[in-house]
């Protein structure tokens, strides 16, 4: 691409150099070629980048005082350029080759496939699934009878995803995510202690634009359904369980744990092993840090609280009164030391 085609795209101002720039990719200072773009945030990083033999820079407008005496770069100004260097980053990024179905993939009775889908060796396809537009299936997945997969979806191999799923359109599935499975709901016998599982039944329904890490697993309803809303991104090794809602936006962090019946609100963002109890509400924009627990049944939300506090601790509360604490604990232990 041109960098005035990018321009076009995702806004900007071209502050120097010409539009017909050519950029085939992206990159950092010390690795970028003559083609490529590059981004910066502070004026330190802005010097170094326009001294290199990158093709571009995208930066922020002021940061550099003239570019009189630069040459043989494009300058992009915008209020934000690292979104806008990873926007193009996905603009640039060459797409997967569509190969087609592999002569060792299994497909079942009626199953639908959209145009350029690809099915990669040893992948399973179940009886009445479909498949849309664009959407890649790789080596070794295994998609479960009459799962509904939207358009442009990456399954990466050995996902596995199970009856009753659907899955919305660009979609990123990584390697070894169990979509679907039952969730962990039994009944106990009091009188012989044994354990009965309860139904589940239901169904999980991903929404548009999500991205589920490595080996993380999303169990399907009891009886309703589970759901992950719109841009939800999950790291690797989170767990959600049967009946959540997750909201839109929200960040759930590798090793995270969410019980069933739970609900994340909209741009909520859960750091790594954060633990969620069953039937907690974690509201909009709420910040969950590192190995935060949150006890069953409890609602944790801003109201009251400045923008961007964070909550810590278990169980979990605002950062800064957990420090109050911590400093109160402290002085009392001192004082206790003193007083032997």
């Amino acid at each position: 691409m041109k960098i005035g085609e990018l321009i076009e795209q995702l806004s900007g101002r071209l502050a120097k150099g010409a539009p017909e720039t050519p950029i085939t990719g992206v990159n950092d200072r010390q690795r970028a070629t003559a083609t490529e773009l590059l981004f910066a945030e502070d004026a330190r990083a802005a010097v170094e980048a326009l001294a290199g033999p990158a093709g571009a820079i995208v930066l922020k407008p002021g940061l550099v005082e003239s570019y009189a005496t630069i040459s043989g770069i494009a300058v992009v100004e915008c209020d934000l350029p690292r979104l806008w260097f990873a926007r193009a980053a996905k603009l640039l990024a060459a797409p997967p080759p569509v190969t087609g179905v592999h002569a060792s993939a299994v497909m079942g009775a009626n199953v639908k496939l959209g145009a350029d889908v690809t099915v990669a060796a040893t992948a399973v396809i179940g009886d009445g699934a479909e498949i849309g537009a664009g959407t890649h299936i790789e080596a070794g997945a295994v998609i479960g009878e009459g799962v509904r997969i939207g358009e442009r979806c990456r399954i990466y191999p050995r996902a596995v995803i199970y009856p009753g799923t659907t899955i919305g359109n660009r979609v990123m599935v990584h390697a070894g995510v169990v979509l679907g499975a039952d969730g962990f709901g039994y009944v106990r016998d009091p009188a012989t202690g044994a354990y009965t599982q309860f139904p589940q039944q239901g169904t999980l329904v991903i929404e548009d634009d999500v991205e589920i890490g490595a080996n993380s697993t999303i169990d399907r309803g009891a009886l309703a359904e589970t759901r992950v809303r719109r841009g939800a991104k999950f790291d690797n090794l989170v767990h959600v369980g049967h009946n959540c809602d997750i909201g839109e936006d929200a960040i759930l962090v590798a090793l995270t744990g969410v019980s069933g019946s739970s609900t994340i609100g909209k741009g909520a963002v859960l750091a790594g092993q954060v633990g969620i109890g069953d039937h907690v509400h974690v509201g909009p924009g709420v910040i969950l840090g590192g190995q935060a627990g949150v006890f069953s049944g409890k609602t944790i939300s801003n109201e009251g609280l400045r923008p961007g506090t964070v909550h810590w601790g278990t169980p979990a509360r605002p950062l800064q009164q957990v420090l109050r604490e911590q400093a109160t604990l402290a002085r009392l232990a001192k004082r206790q030391s003193k007083s032997r």
